[in-house]
């Protein structure tokens, strides 16, 4: 029961990731507001580094290096910039397509094999995307976009890259650690382009943004690393999939019915594809490579992750 709690708790806070970054963009800038995003992430991780010190090959570092460019600075400021063009609810329900595209990867570089079912499924998500991105389109009085769509989507092919790169790396070191080394090296390097790009960013913001970037650090970033980890230990990877799709939709509401956000009727219908998509790659029966992959799939989160 405990275990269970713990992973619907990450993915709905994963779900949050967007709703409390469009608050906080309305003050800050969207480098800005990653900086500071995963400056607080760091500060929650930083006594993982300092109880398990990372034992690396030389080559094992390039690879961390490559994940933590990919997997902080390219797959967030891209997945940011999105936002800001469009809603948290179309923003939710692209993430959504983070399982698929995972899917997709396995197949061309794992030599995992997708069934019928799964092509269908694939078939189903793609469908619903175009849908929302397209809603999006006609909705821009919303604060629908095409183009914020799909950079969300491009986003989640930077974090499908940092998500594979980083399943070889769990397999012979802890998955907190690599992740706590990932988000400091990405951190590290996101502050040295944000001071590049734009100086010194500013303090002087409201406490609602403050209180709306440090919830994205410390608990849509390192609070659901913590819990997805320790609870995918106590039950099974394809069964702790399923709570990925809470995301997607604790996202959507959030958009809907706190913002005021409006979601036509085909974005909805994309939204139900892609969810039962998703929910059939997360739960379906994994190969012997298989199980690591949901572990690696929601470490952020964002994606998300949000997210992530």
């Amino acid at each position: 029961m405990i275990p269970t709690l713990a992973l619907a708790t990450a993915g709905c806070l994963w779900g949050t990731g967007f709703f409390f970054g469009k608050i906080a963009l309305l003050e800050m800038p969207v480098t800005t507001m990653v900086l500071y995003r995963f400056t607080f992430a760091c500060l929650g991780l930083v006594a993982v580094l300092l109880w398990r010190r990372p034992n690396l090959r030389a080559i094992e570092w390039a690879w961390v290096w490559v994940a933590a460019v990919l997997g902080v600075p390219v797959q967030y400021l891209v997945q940011f910039q999105g936002l800001s063009l469009t809603t948290v609810s179309h923003a939710s329900l692209m993430v959504g397509t983070l399982p698929i595209l995972l899917a997709i990867a396995s197949t061309l570089f794992s030599g995992e094999r997708l069934d019928s079912y799964g092509w269908l499924a694939l078939a189903c998500a793609t469908l619903g995307s175009g849908l929302i991105a397209l809603s999006g389109r006609s909705a821009l009085g919303a604060g629908g976009s095409l183009a914020g769509d799909l950079l969300v989507v491009l986003s989640m092919c930077a974090a499908i890259a940092w998500i594979m790169i980083s399943k070889n790396l769990m397999r012979r070191h802890s998955a907190l650690m690599v992740t706590a080394l990932v988000f400091s090296l990405g951190t590290s390097l996101l502050a040295i382009i944000v001071l590049a790009a734009v100086g010194l960013p500013s303090l002087h913001y409201s406490r609602r943004a403050w209180t709306a970037v440090a919830e994205q650090g410390l608990l849509a970033t390192a609070c659901t690393t913590v819990l997805w980890n320790w609870g995918l230990k106590q039950v099974p990877a394809s069964e702790a999939g399923v709570f990925v799709n809470l995301e997607p939709l604790v996202g959507a509401i959030l958009g809907v019915f706190w913002l005021h956000e409006k979601l036509g009727p085909s974005a909805l219908v994309g939204g139900a594809l892609i969810i039962a998509g998703a929910g059939y790659f997360s739960s379906r029966p994994m190969s012997n490579d298989g199980p690591e992959t949901p572990t690696c799939a929601r470490l952020n989160a964002p994606r998300g992750r949000g997210g992530q």
